[in-house]
């Protein structure tokens, strides 16, 4: 079995994802192996849709060498995304706690989409507080490294449910 373009299936991967932020200097970000691989349903939108791409055609076993570029990633850095947000704001959720106010932390947010954010306090002010909204690895390109440790079709359910179900992923 290989990896089908937009084909629903699930795929565990083993890898060392790098950081580049333009120094030519890469740092070790995240890393996933046989005791804590990461299991997702392809073509679901969970992994970056260019990752997603570079992996089609590969079967279990296969090793991968992916750059990413920030572009292909998660975008450029865009200051725009770092405004100020009344405090008011966090007063009328009796389940947020104010203490979570602390810089560098990060702060599930909604938008009046209804749509969840993560954003990042930078300064917290007597009535507002400064966030930052884009993405943790906006403005880096990425380096993976690493191999298809499993694979196999997804189920009916899986794809129903739009998440691995099982001794390896998400469990009802």
């Amino acid at each position: 079995m290989k990896i089908e373009a937009q084909k629903p299936c699930v795929v565990t991967l083993h890898y060392k994802m790098y950081v580049d932020n333009g120094d030519n200097i890469e740092y070790l970000f995240e890393e996933k192996d046989e005791n804590d691989p990461l299991t997702v349903l392809y073509a679901t939108g969970y992994v970056l849709p260019n990752f997603e791409e570079k992996i089609v055609g590969k079967a279990k076993g296969d090793e991968f060498d992916i750059h990413l570029s920030f572009e292909e990633a998660f975008g450029n850095y865009d200051e725009e995304k770092i405004i100020f947000i009344p405090m008011s704001a966090f007063e009328g959720d009796e389940k947020f706690d104010r203490s979570q106010l602390q810089k560098g932390s990060l702060i599930p947010m909604m938008d009046d989409l209804g749509q969840q954010h993560i954003a990042e306090v930078m300064e917290v002010e007597e009535d507002r507080v400064q966030m930052d909204f884009n993405h943790p690895l906006a403005g880096y390109d990425l380096h993976y490294q690493g191999k298809i440790a499993d694979l196999r079709e997804a189920t009916k359910e899986e794809i129903d449910h739009k998440h691995v179900h099982g001794p390896d992923g998400h469990c009802h």
